[in-house]
C-alpha cells in the first residue's frame, strides 16, 4: 500500500513594510514636487503680454452718499 506524504511549507511572517515604505517615498516625492513647482510659479496665472492694458477706470458718482448720523 502506498503512503501519502503531505508536506506543507511553513507560513512566512513577512509584513507589508516594504509597501508602506514605497508609498511613503511616493507621497514625499509628490509633496516635494508640488512645493517645487508652486515656488517656481508653475501653478500661477500667466503673465500679461507687454502691450496688454490692464488699467481700469472707476466712474466718479455724481450724487454724494447720504449722511449717516
Amino acid at each position: 500500500m502506498a503512503d501519502t506524504i503531505v508536506t506543507t511549507t511553513p507560513s512566512t511572517n513577512d509584513s507589508s513594510a516594504v509597501g508602506w515604505v514605497v508609498a511613503l517615498i511616493i507621497l514625499v516625492a509628490v509633496i516635494v514636487g508640488g512645493i517645487y513647482f508652486y515656488r517656481h510659479g508653475v501653478f500661477g496665472a500667466a503673465a500679461p503680454a507687454g502691450t496688454t492694458n490692464i488699467n481700469v477706470t472707476v466712474p466718479n458718482p455724481t450724487t454724494p452718499a447720504p449722511a449717516t448720523n
